[in-house]
This record gives structure tokens, sequence and C-alpha cells, in this order.
């Protein structure tokens, strides 16, 4: 990564964020063996210009992984651009349409990635209900405010498609709602003969906020990776409401149980990194949520032999 020329302050707040980002106790990643995924809810990404400092910091974060589901990224794409400047050549982006009514809130879902550790292998789209055919016409069965958004990925001999989302805030009878349609579909889409693959890992903001909004979500088999299931903590800056989430079905278990945790960036309050700075402003230079790490597995060789043998034996 490459910050060029900064300010002496920048820089200040560089190293206190690196300090941070030290405690996360973020593993390095493996060519062809692991591989590190984050999400990550970059409050109004692209609503309003981010100061210079904002774009270094939340470029040193997002560097600290291989892939990352950024959810309320804007329809304005500056300052996606200028953070993926400071990354360097080797990082790409590919993301969603906005949508620009209220609803939709003018927002995009992206995943970002660094093609020297994951390749985007072609497919991406946004999610496509299921239709009935009502009086002549086929209407879709699942009405999201933001559209789910997929693509697909292969690292190592891994290959999967990635499954982001950030669900309605609304009322909490509409989000759960929500929630169970979302379940339903990503079930439909694994059990389609001619889905893109049926490794699937579900990303993004769900506003879960409590266990039944959690279970509509998990309600056709998606896990919570063991290892982020043992941390008890919250994605929101005071910790306390875990809206975030990485979930996957469970193909390859052994792939999930690495490292898993967050990156509390806000640790220390604004001063360090943003002196005179009031809360209500840090938010929106930095985010009012904190990204959710995890380390998987991508060399899945010996699992697939198992898989083979085990097969044979039925």
């Amino acid at each position: 990564m490459f910050h060029g020329k900064i300010s002496a302050d920048i820089a200040k707040g560089l190293k206190v964020l690196r300090r941070r980002i030290e405690a996360a106790e973020i593993p390095s990643s493996k060519l062809d063996e692991t591989l590190n995924i984050a999400t990550w809810n970059i409050r109004e990404f692209g609503k309003t210009k981010r100061s210079e400092a904002a774009i270094h910091y939340i470029a040193e974060i997002l560097g600290q992984f291989d892939l990352i589901c950024i959810v309320e990224l804007r329809d304005d794409l500056t300052d996606l651009g200028r953070v993926l400047k400071i990354l360097g050549p080797y990082w790409h982006a590919v993301y969603s349409d906005a949508r620009m009514d209220d609803w939709g809130n003018r927002e995009r879902i992206a995943f970002i990635y660094d093609q020297r550790a994951v390749l985007h292998t072609g497919f991406a789209t946004v999610a496509n209900p299921p239709r009935t055919k009502i009086n002549g016409e086929y209407k879709p069965k699942f009405s999201w405010w933001r559209q789910p958004y997929t693509a697909s990925f292969s690292a190592g001999n891994f290959d999967f498609v990635m499954l982001a989302a950030h669900i309605q805030w609304g009322t909490p009878e509409a989000r759960l709602m929500e929630l169970t349609s979302l379940a339903e579909w990503v079930d439909l889409k694994r059990k389609e003969r001619t889905t893109e693959d049926k490794d699937i890992i579900v990303i993004g903001d769900f506003n879960t906020e409590n266990s039944k909004q959690y279970t509509a979500l998990t309600s056709k088999g998606l896990e919570m990776p063991s290892k982020l299931k043992a941390k008890s903590f919250g994605t929101n800056l005071a910790k306390d409401k875990r809206y975030d989430h990485i979930l996957h079905y469970p193909s390859y278990s052994e792939n999930f149980t690495n490292k898993a945790g967050f990156v509390d960036y806000y640790t220390g309050g604004t001063e360090d990194m943003f002196p005179g700075m009031n809360y209500e402003k840090y938010t929106r230079q930095m985010s009012d949520h904190i990204p959710l790490w995890i380390q998987i597995s991508t060399d899945i060789d010996g699992q697939q032999l198992n898989q083979i043998i085990r097969a044979s034996k039925k």
C-alpha cells in the first residue's frame, strides 16, 4: 500500500490506527492456502466527500484483507476510486447499480479484492426473486428495499459465490419478513441444478437486533462460523449490536475454522485520529460500524478427496 506524500497529522493518525489494527490479530493470508474476508458498512460512503485523512485510514483498514464486502456505498464512486488508488494497481472492485428511490437510498454494494490473492470469475448480478404468474403477469415473490448482490470468486482450488445484503431498518416486522425471504432465496439458489457454485458465503449488514431476526436469517441452514460464534461482541461502534454477519453452509466446514474477529478502530475515541472532531462527524468520516472478518482455508483438495471416498461407501 502506498500512502504517498501525506501530512504529519495523517502520519500520526496512521500510526495510531495501525496499533488498533494490530490488536485485532489478523493473520497474514497465504497464497492458494488461506484468504482473509471481511465485511464493512462504511457509513454513506460517497454521499459527501471524505477528508484526505479518512480516505487513508479507510484504505489502511481495507488493505488488511484480500476480499471485502462494502455496504452503504453510494452512487458517487469518487471516494471509492481514491481508496483504490492508495491500495494499489492489484486492487479491483465489482459493484451493483445504485437504487435511486428512497428505499434504495442511492446505495450500491461492492466487493473489492486483491487480484494477487483472489480472482473474480465473471458472475455478478443482483438477486432476482422467483416470480409467480398472477392475472397473466409474472410478479416477484419477494421484495427487498435494496436487492442483494452476488458475485463469484476463486482462490486456490476453492471456488465460491459471495452473496451480500443490506437489510432494511424499517419496522421490526418488515425487517423480519425481509430476512426470512432472503434466507428462502439463498436456499432456492443453492438448490438450483445450474447454479454458479454451491459454496455460498452470505455477508453484509442484516440489521439483526434480536435472536428472532437472526433465527429468521439462518432458518434455511446458514451458519455462523464457529470462530465468530465463540466471540461475544457487536459490530456497531458501541459493540453491543451484531448487525453484520459472515455466514455459510457447512459444505466444507473446515474452511471456516481458522481465525476471525473484528477491527475496533474506534478504541480510545476520536482525538488521536481526528483531533477536535465530535462523534457524529467521526461516524461520517469513518463509519458507525466496525469491520467483521474471518480467515478461511482455500486449499480444499484433501476435503474433496474425503468426500469422494465417503460417497463411494454409500
